[in-house]
């Protein structure tokens, strides 16, 4: 069996490296500069070669010959250069040295000779100074002999079956002569927004109800999985992520996995303070200290953030709270709200774990879009006979410095200030200040 061949280039812990295995492509090569991130993609996609450091010159040779493409032409390439330098929430630099990535992701895609491409970014790009950034890059493709599909596209992760509110861009092309992919229709309505003739897509609840409460355990106060007797009632959204059928797996090659342990789920430890005023919070609503957002067991999430690297302060972007416990949500929750299947492993600890959450194209979404550009190539898709054993788990549990090691490269900067540098308030004071104003109001 002979399936279409993809790259993903800013791979992270492969959102994207999943949704076009589920469309029917082999992701025979990555690129990925943070070796946290290659660990956990080595260890999900362990026949995908991985290419450890920056896009640059170098990697298209290098790419050819770990994954053992050789001189064929690849399929597709895809990919997401990190958004920071254009996004419209945080910092908008417009001299940020990571927008010149962008234009290697063109040169790469020539190198690689690919037959079609897909960039997907921040909803940003398609405003103000970052506009012409875009409308540079279509034309660069151009002048590359490839034909970009326009308009581009801003596509909502809560159209494809995604129980989350996430915009993303997508610019989607191919070789001149070769048809171009249309940008996938909606497949589902908002939970929250139903619609005629469109299938409602599934809601928090749906997503999350059939999964422990991780406070009942504590072995998840010192380890991110536990063995679980029983599951809670599943939706078909929860069968789905769970694996139960046979069709679940999409074209992708089914792994062989543990559905009996519950993963990805380190607990956090919240004072009392914080607790109450999490269930104090209604749903739907932000809690106005923490900023945090509470579900609404009948609605959306909201956009899940990926915070900052270490090299930008190593930022933490707030985990949503639960719609029944009050408490964060779990990594492996947030991994559910971003359709990633159970299987799917994140790295051990939270920090981490949820930064490749929130960085990450929701699984579903990617293979919407890839499902069309396997349709332009005039491939049909075909279900794999074999299975793949998942990689070693330590990978898994790697600090940067060891997986920096594994993949002899140097430690990026890992440092973890605050964002504004300010001494955080203790919960202590936060309550007095916060009984002082309702007293003053009355």
């Amino acid at each position: 069996m002979t399936r279409p061949i993809a790259v993903d280039l800013f791979a992270g812990a492969g959102g994207l490296s999943l949704g076009f295995e589920q469309a029917g492509f082999d992701v025979v090569g990555a690129v990925e500069s943070d070796p946290i991130h290659c660990a956990v993609h080595k260890f999900n996609f362990p026949t995908c070669a991985i290419l450890p450091e920056p896009i640059g010159s170098r990697s298209t040779a290098k790419l050819r010959q770990l994954s053992r493409i050789g001189n064929r032409s690849v399929d597709c390439v895809f990919g997401g250069p990190p958004c920071q330098g254009f996004s419209l929430i945080g910092h908008r630099a417009l001299n940020d040295p990571r927008n010149s990535l962008v234009l290697e992701f063109v040169r790469t895609v020539v190198e690689l000779d690919a037959k079609s491409f897909v960039f997907e970014n921040v909803k940003g790009l398609t405003v103000g100074y970052h506009r012409a950034l875009l409308e540079e890059l279509v034309t660069a493709f151009d002048a590359a002999g490839y034909a970009v599909r326009l308009p581009w596209k801003v596509l909502d992760a809560s159209s494809y079956g995604v129980p989350q509110r996430r915009q993303r861009l997508f610019l989607i092309g191919t070789k001149k002569g070769l048809p171009l992919p249309e940008y996938p229709p909606i497949q589902t309505a908002p939970a929250d927004d139903s619609r005629d003739g469109v299938c409602t897509g599934p809601t928090c609840e749906e997503a999350l109800a059939d999964l422990p409460n991780a406070d009942r355990y504590a072995e998840l106060e010192s380890s991110d999985s536990v063995r679980i007797p029983t599951w809670g009632r599943m939706s078909s959204y929860a069968q789905e992520l769970r694996c139960i059928a046979d069709h679940a797996w999409h074209y992708g090659y089914k792994r062989r996995w543990d559905p009996g342990k519950l993963t990805s789920s380190w607990r956090t430890r919240h004072t009392e303070i914080s607790q109450r005023r999490f269930s104090e919070t209604a749903a739907g609503k932000v809690e106005p200290i923490s900023r945090f957002f509470r579900l609404d067991r009948k609605g959306l999430s909201n956009t899940l953030r990926a915070g900052t690297d270490g090299a930008r302060g190593a930022f933490t972007s707030p985990r949503p709270v639960h719609y029944e416990f009050p408490r964060c949500i779990t990594v492996r929750e947030m991994a559910r709200l971003h359709s990633f299947p159970d299987w799917f492993r994140l790295h051990s600890t939270k920090w981490h774990g949820a930064r490749q959450v929130g960085n990450a194209v929701p699984p579903a979404m990617a293979r919407a879009v890839a499902a069309e550009v396997m349709k332009a190539l005039g491939q049909t898709p075909q279900r794999p006979s074999e299975g793949l054993e998942l990689g070693d788990e330590s990978l898994l549990y790697f600090d940067m410095s060891k997986a920096a090691q594994f993949f002899d490269v140097p430690a990026p900067n890992t440092r973890r200030d605050r964002k504004s540098g300010a001494k955080k308030r203790k919960q202590h004071d936060i309550e007095r200040a916060r009984l002082v104003a309702l007293t003053a109001n009355g």
